[in-house]
This record gives structure tokens, sequence and C-alpha cells, in this order.
């Protein structure tokens, strides 16, 4: 990423703004004490959802999960050095979801998670660009 760690933290962890960068996220809105509504299209299906969401700052690190036993994710935004950062980002499928095996759903969403990493490193461009 183009930016120190903590900038990078602080665009993954903004609420407001992550519908820019998750792929599928139409609106993303804070629900409660560690919690967020979403709504979004994956592949023409509509969705709407309650679930978890934390930002640890102090960890550079936001955790996220579905109601159900079905979803959850983490990134983690680590020092590169020399004004630069990465992220590692993670999700679990549980259960039988096509996205916890191989094949195309599996591949589709490595590829939603490249094009979220890629969208974020924009947002993050932007964030440093206009601060200057």
């Amino acid at each position: 990423m183009p930016a120190e760690a903590e900038i990078v933290f602080d665009v993954m962890a903004d609420v407001a703004t992550m519908e820019s960068w998750l792929p599928t996220t139409l609106d993303v809105e804070t629900a409660g004490p560690d919690r967020v509504h979403v709504e979004g299209d994956a592949g023409g299906r509509r969705y709407a959802a309650d679930g978890l969401f934390r930002a640890q700052k102090d960890q550079l690190r936001i955790e996220w999960g579905s109601e159900g036993p079905d979803y959850a994710g983490w990134a983690q935004v680590y020092h590169s050095g020399s004004g630069t950062s990465e992220v590692n980002l993670h999700l679990s499928f549980f259960g039988d979801q096509a996205q916890a095996h191989a094949g195309e759903a599996a591949e589709k969403t490595r590829a939603e998670m490249r094009e979220a990493l890629d969208r974020l490193a924009e947002q993050v461009g932007r964030r440093v660009n206009d601060a200057s």
C-alpha cells in the first residue's frame, strides 16, 4: 500500500467509505457497538445483512462476520518501511458454501479479494494525495 500502516488502517476502518473499496458492497452503516448493516449485490443477487465489525487501531486490524455461522474475515495491516505498508486479507467460509471449496465460486472470491485490495490502495492513494 502506498502509505504508512496507520493511514491504511484508517481508510479500511472508515465504515462510511467501505463501499468504495469492497467490490460487492453498495452501502455500509454502523448498527451499534461492533455492528454494521451491509447492503450489496453479489452476482446479481441483492443482499442486506447485519454483522460483526471490529476495528482495533492498536493492532491495525479489522474483523467482521455474518450473523450466522457461515462467514468471517479479518484484515491486518503491516508496516513495510519507507512510507509503505502491506495488508493481509483473510476470509473464512463455514459449512457447505461453494466458496469454501475449489472451483468457480472460490476463484471468484479470490478475484474479489484482489479487487478489494486494489481498490483499497486507490483509496489510500487518494487520501495521501488529498492531504498533500
